[in-house]
């Protein structure tokens, strides 16, 4: 029952993504305006507008001019595995703590498959989806230190995992002066850290995202389709590694530190 629950308020809000992003882009109001075509601008009707399905059954074309629909349903497809993937391997138990937590995490994926989706197209993380996740990240790190543990610990990690991943983006992109890093990627990291919570998992994010990124990277300079100036979307890099080191990452730091200790 939880599953299925999970699968369609996923369906649902990845549809919202999809008109969400678009919307953004061509600065329309994406709270009051209905959902239309990009092509005719013909206002869609909720038959046409059912999450996977309605796509499939128009064979990805406009019912009204033809054309082909722009939005794909990947972020419709993506946000409610996640979602299920977060439920499976959530490495906490689901009362308490860990499930303000996880309903936390269900609404900060969310908008990382919007801000994902949007750097993907336009090389870009907007602040209108940014800043909201900020200050989500920053209520995850007050709720678990007033609800929870009212230890510093709860403040102090998330603070270094700022510092770390913020602050080293804030470097390169000061350096570089923009070249190597954008400063979208500065705040993304502002809620990597705080989603981290300390210097072992943010340096995973880091380490992931760049191994990612080799692994992206690779076959496009050996096939000729990339090279050294080519520019590459970081932020979707770094948002699938927080995902990897939220879900995966407490049992490689634990094998780490076994090894090391043995």
């Amino acid at each position: 029952m939880i599953v299925l629950l999970l699968v369609l308020v996923g369906l649902a809000l990845g549809s919202f993504v999809n008109a969400l992003v678009w919307r953004l882009h061509e600065g329309r109001d994406w709270v009051r305006e209905r959902s239309e075509c990009t092509h005719c601008h013909h206002p869609l009707a909720a038959k046409d507008l059912i999450p996977i399905v309605s796509w499939l059954l128009l064979r990805g074309k406009c019912r009204y001019c033809g054309k082909i629909i722009q939005d794909t349903p990947l972020p419709e497809l993506a946000v409610p595995a996640l979602f299920v993937l977060s439920y499976y391997f959530w490495p906490a138990t689901l009362t308490g703590r860990g499930l303000f937590d996880f309903i936390v995490w269900l609404g900060l994926l969310v908008g990382f498959v919007a801000l994902a989706l949007y750097d993907i197209k336009w090389f870009l993380l907007p602040d209108v989806i940014v800043f909201p996740m900020i200050c989500l990240a920053l209520l995850q790190v007050a709720g678990d230190w007033l609800l929870f543990n009212h230890s510093w610990h709860e403040l102090s990690g998330p603070g270094i995992g700022v510092l770390i991943i913020s602050g080293s983006f804030f470097a390169l992109h000061y350096f570089s002066k923009g070249q190597w890093i954008g400063f979208g990627d500065v705040k993304l990291g502002v809620i990597l850290g705080l989603l981290a919570g300390g210097a072992l998992p943010a340096l995973l994010v880091l380490l992931s995202s760049s191994l990612l990124g080799t692994l992206v990277a690779l076959p496009l300079v050996i096939q000729g389709k990339a090279n050294r100036k080519s520019h590459l979307p970081f932020g979707p890099l770094l948002i699938v590694g927080m995902i990897l080191v939220e879900l995966f990452g407490s049992g490689v730091i634990d094998w780490y530190m076994r090894l090391f200790t043995a």
